[in-house]
């Protein structure tokens, strides 16, 4: 049979990090101990009292059949409860709010649900690629966002051009920011909450890593008033208790584009396991446990060492004020994807270089902080080693 890709596929951006990658799996392959910064998931397993919850409530017979399609209604009630208690918003749990198998899921799915062929997805750049493939896939067309350090990693709003802007249907905004690390003040969101209905465009706002956070809590969108009547809101479980692997996360927002995206997810798949999201709602409910907040303080211990060190031998690398991810620059003269290859190579560190998000992005690099803080000084002390 000869077979083609679809074009949708084939339209997909290369992966940048292919180069990288292969380096890797050479020096893990000839026996280096390589430490690995380059990963986004955590290194820690999912709290004591969430796999507990777990442990029950998967014995329960009603857990085994399908799932509940817009989620279990407990777990939305945790959810919105969420919400009100952490950004003091408001939201009805049954039409304002969806389960999701991780926010991946509904990340990509959304498009599908609120863009017709041909109509302009802004995505901010650089981004999670899910933004961009999700558009493609679609049929959408999407519009690079360039977030610059000059711009505070921000979109520059004023500079997308009208007809590209009347010609949107949707806009993504991601903070705290993945790769950067940035946060958005609310004077942001008031700003991009105009802009939106000045050009009737959907805001979805990926917060991810709202609650993996080191000085001022960040905001929420939905904060800004007005923002409820266009704006969707994707939370995750994985990053804030260490869920990665159990895919869960939630929708929030405007009840008509949060209905249009169920609808979408009805006819893809038959929603999350009942007892994951029965674990889920046990660990919305006890965000303040000792064990959550114990995780927070690690990441910004080791935040100190990896942005204290690397910045001590020569190579800035601001503290960061949320995620898990720190953003760095480059050694003077040299390229991302020269200066990882380098540290990879002499080092045995691997690094994400920034051209591998955008590239513009190209004199600085990503390092996650998902390694143990010993690691990370030895990771420092062996790219100290390095002549630049």
């Amino acid at each position: 049979m000869a077979f083609e890709k679809s074009k949708r596929l084939q339209a997909l951006p290369p992966y940048l990090f292919i180069e990288i990658d292969k380096k890797k799996r050479a020096k893990i392959a000839s026996g280096a101990d390589v430490i690995n910064l380059g990963v986004g998931d955590p290194d820690r397993p999912t709290p004591k009292f969430i796999i507990d919850r777990m442990s029950e409530v998967i014995y329960e017979p009603e857990n085994h059949c399908y799932p509940f399609d817009e989620g279990v209604p407990a777990f939305k009630d945790s959810a919105a409860a969420f919400m009100k208690n952490r950004f003091g918003v408001e939201l009805d749990s049954g039409s304002q709010i969806l389960s999701l198998i991780g926010s991946k899921d509904g990340i990509a799915h959304l498009p599908l649900a609120v863009v017709n062929p041909d109509d302009v997805v802004l995505v901010p750049s650089p981004g999670y690629p899910v933004y961009n493939s999700g558009a493609i896939f679609a049929g959408g067309r999407p519009f690079s966002m360039d977030l610059t350090e000059e711009n505070g990693y921000l979109p520059d709003l004023d500079a997308i051009p009208t007809d590209v802007a009347e010609q949107a249907k949707l806009i993504w905004v991601n903070y705290p920011n993945n790769p950067t690390s940035a946060v958005a003040p609310l004077s942001f969101y008031e700003k991009l909450v105009a802009f939106a209905a000045k050009h009737d465009l959907i805001i979805a706002s990926d917060v991810a890593y709202s609650e993996t956070y080191f000085e001022e809590p960040p905001y929420s969108v939905l904060e800004v008033d007005g923002a409820a009547e266009r704006t969707i809101e994707f939370h995750s479980l994985s990053k804030t208790f260490n869920m990665t692997g159990w895919r869960l996360a939630f929708a929030a927002g405007n009840a008509d584009v949060i209905g249009a995206l169920g609808q979408v997810k009805g006819n893809c798949d038959s929603g999350q396991f009942n007892a994951i999201q029965w674990a889920g709602k046990e660990a919305l409910d006890n965000i303040g446990h000792s064990d959550v907040k114990e995780m927070t303080e690690t990441y910004r211990k080791r935040r100190d060492v990896l942005c204290d060190g690397l910045t001590k031998i020569g190579i800035d690398t601001p503290r960061s004020k949320a995620s898990f991810f720190v953003w760095g620059k480059c050694p003077e003269g040299y390229s991302s994807m020269d200066f990882a290859g380098r540290v990879l190579e002499e080092a045995d560190v691997v690094l994400i270089p920034g051209a591998g998000f955008a590239p513009h992005c190209d004199k600085y690099f990503r390092a996650a902080l998902t390694v143990e803080a010993p690691r990370l000084e030895e990771a420092v002390e062996r790219i100290g080693k390095i002549s630049w």
